[in-house]
């Protein structure tokens, strides 16, 4: 049964308390870092994994590990190495001398909340055996398919500085992540705040604020978040725009760009943008939604050029100049 925007919003209004909860309980052990947070909850709301870039230290770990807690859900951190094998990571098969049978030994991936730690020091295979989980929600080993609890959210980290040793991502495989998220340094007030919390014994627990029979509700509230045709039509337009920016008045971005974004970008647009509406306490989704969620869903799809590299123009700087062109409705 489909419901009216104002049927929608009072839903919101009802289910809002509860993100709100998780939120401060999330805060008592990270200090700022509320875009990250932020971005954290869209991908558990709205089903889609993140690429997390940014430095070590800035609570990445810390963050996806008390969002488990909060959830009261499993969590996994496994940390990517050149020497690790997919068997690592989905688990293997072990043989039994005593009664002749193989038994399955589940691997780290098996978990409600995957932290995947600098994803780009893996090898090939590893990097496609978290992919193929990532995008199937399920594993094979030997000859029989293990279905991944749900939820199943897999963050993803690399380090944008230290590319020695390490295997990056295809293309076609970035496109499987829903957001990529860019962590920045805290504020000098933040800062201050983690020193005087980290300096001293901190004995904070996180208690669990939700389970995940309510995560499934929230996720189903927010599907039914109102989306106007005329968004749909945006999103697409700005879609378009990566892939032929001439059509658009951006003639100059035709050299620049070498691959537009993909029919994802458009499918994660619409979940993060319904995501974003709920975070805020709207049943229904605004032009500003999808302009405020583009650089995370797109920065990652559009390929820019070597032309572009050798003018220091990356694809957010691209995206800031296609967001400007392309019609508000």
């Amino acid at each position: 049964m489909s419901l009216n925007v104002q049927e929608i919003n009072r839903l919101v209004e009802q289910k809002f308390p509860a993100i709100a909860a998780l939120a401060d309980e999330i805060g008592k052990v990270v200090v700022g870092q509320r875009n990250m947070i932020e971005k954290l909850f869209i991908g558990l709301l709205s089903d889609g994994h993140i690429l997390v870039e940014g430095l070590p230290g800035l609570a990445k770990t810390t963050a996806i590990k008390a969002l488990s807690e909060a959830i009261h859900a499993h969590f996994s951190r496994i940390q990517f190495t050149p020497d690790l094998l997919p068997a690592d990571l989905v688990g293997t098969q072990i043989f039994s001398p005593k009664d002749g049978t193989f038994s399955i030994r589940r691997g780290p991936i098996h978990a409600n909340l995957v932290l995947a730690d600098e994803i780009n020091r893996a090898p090939a295979k590893v990097q496609s055996a978290l992919l193929e989980a990532m995008q199937e929600r399920q594993i094979t080993i030997g000859d029989e398919t293990l279905i991944l609890p749900r939820p199943f959210l897999v963050m993803a980290t690399q380090n944008p500085v230290e590319q020695e040793g390490t295997y990056p991502l295809p293309e076609a495989q970035v496109d499987r992540f829903m957001l990529k998220v860019i962590v920045k340094y805290p504020s000098l007030q933040e800062e201050i705040a983690i020193m005087k919390r980290m300096s001293s014994k901190n004995d904070t627990k996180i208690k669990a604020v939700l389970n995940l029979d309510e995560i499934a509700q929230l996720r189903d509230v927010v599907d039914q978040v109102f989306v106007d045709d005329k968004i749909y039509t945006y999103v697409a337009n700005l879609t378009a725009a990566t892939r032929a920016p001439e059509h658009w008045g951006l003639k100059d971005l035709k050299r620049l760009i070498q691959y537009g974004a993909s029919p994802r970008a458009s499918i994660f647009m619409i979940k993060a943008a319904k995501a974003y509406a709920f975070l805020h306490g709207r049943g229904y989704v605004t032009p500003q939604d999808v302009k405020t969620m583009s650089p995370d869903v797109m920065r990652h799809r559009l390929v820019v050029t070597y032309e572009a590299e050798a003018q220091d123009l990356n694809s957010d700087d691209l995206l800031v100049k296609i967001l400007d062109k392309v019609d508000v409705p």
